[in-house]
């Protein structure tokens, strides 16, 4: 016997038996394996701004995070993004007590559903939905209940009756993402004020994922949940530096929430890092403090690769439902006479010599999500119109 114990047990937690290796591993090791362009996982392929990458340096050189820091994240951080939620939104946080610095939002998720779930609870998430929810919920013992977001003109819309009827006497608390990951779809006012009564009228937590907060397009506005009447008290709002200043490997995530909430969540999250990211976490904290026409800049730039990309695969044949948030495009391949995602992905790096993700992945229901697949834009231009002139193939 070789690497194997005597237990007849199997050796993988049951409740993560369901997950095995991610589609994004999977994928980015084809794309090795071929040599072909990656548009699957969501990285971008520069660096973020150069003073932001120097703060970071500055904060290497002068043993700053070099050790332990404190266990909420750096006071210099906190107030950062404290000031962010009171400049961009006018929410205001107490940096002290209502502000917790984490690894990455992926630990925040992680973090936020182990310390407010007990076994039994049901959380409601909208499907598709980025993989380590179903993970996380699965791990805090909570049982996912999905919504699923449906295609209507050109994007993918709540159905908020639907919604409202998925409200049970075990539900615990209801996961939003918005700006969506993967479909683009940003919660309009309306929308988003529905959801809020709900909440208060159920008396539901409510975990709001807003990393992509600063890649909204068009006419599209990215409007936190946590400034609707009555859900400031119940609402813990997740960020992400990683996604606004292009520095994803320094996984630097944050909770803002209040003083009960982050407590409950610190408590999870001092198990699972303690803390994490340090000499980054002075560089972050000047990066929050960047005029705005960096945000702008940043937002145009994507925009720009948004519609060169979306051009590029509607002339290749795909159906494009254009992201009004996010760096990622959700395409349907049935015009093209294919109809499984998964067999598509793992056809097209031959094919065309391009890497995407099969959105069913993201799905509970995946017949749902059989023909959609997923490219990110995040990328140079020239690797992008490199991408498009590949995938030109497929039209011919």
């Amino acid at each position: 016997m070789t690497g194997m114990t005597s237990t007849s047990r199997p050796l993988l937690n049951r409740r993560l038996a369901e997950f095995g290796t991610t589609i994004f591993a999977e994928m980015s090791a084809l794309a090795l394996r071929t040599g072909s362009i990656n548009l699957g996982q969501g990285f971008p392929d520069t660096d973020g701004p150069e003073e932001v990458r120097e703060a970071a340096v500055r904060a290497l050189r002068d043993g700053r995070g070099n050790q332990y820091p404190p266990g909420p994240g750096v006071p210099e951080l906190r107030t950062a993004i404290a000031a962010h939620q009171e400049r961009r939104y006018g929410l205001s946080y107490d940096p002290d007590a209502e502000v917790l610095v984490t690894a990455g939002a992926t630990e925040a998720i992680a973090a936020t559903l182990l310390a407010l779930l007990e076994p039994g609870d049901e959380v409601i998430a909208f499907e598709p939905y980025y993989d380590s929810y179903a993970a996380c919920i699965a791990m805090a013992g909570g049982t996912r209940v999905p919504v699923t977001l449906r295609p209507s003109e050109g994007s993918f819309r709540l159905d908020l009756d639907e919604l409202r009827a998925a409200v049970t006497d075990r539900t615990r608390l209801l996961l939003i993402n918005t700006p969506h990951n993967p479909t683009g779809t940003v919660l309009t006012r309306e929308e988003l004020a529905a959801i809020a009564e709900l909440a208060v009228e159920r008396d539901l937590l409510v975990v709001t994922d807003e990393v992509y907060e600063h890649l909204v397009f068009d006419d599209a506005e990215h409007l936190p949940l946590a400034t609707f009447p009555g859900m400031r008290e119940r609402t813990v709002t997740i960020g992400s530096a990683g996604k606004t200043f292009s520095f994803t490997g320094w996984k630097v995530g944050w909770v803002t929430a209040p003083s009960g909430l982050v407590t409950a969540v610190r408590s999870a999250k001092q198990f699972l890092t303690y803390v994490s990211s340090g000499p980054f976490q002075y560089a972050v904290a000047e990066a929050l403090a960047l005029p705005d026409s960096y945000f702008a800049a940043f937002r145009a730039d994507m925009l720009a690769k948004r519609d060169l990309l979306a051009a590029g695969l509607t002339e290749a044949g795909f159906e494009v439902f254009k992201p009004a948030g996010t760096y990622f495009i959700t395409t349907d391949i049935r015009p093209l006479g294919e109809s499984d995602g998964f067999a598509f992905c793992r056809a097209l790096p031959e094919r065309a010599g391009v890497v995407a993700i099969p959105n069913a992945v993201f799905y509970d229901h995946r017949e749902a999500g059989a023909p959609f697949v997923r490219f990110a834009f995040c990328k140079q231009t020239g690797v992008l119109e490199e991408a498009v002139r590949r995938l030109k193939a497929l039209a011919g």
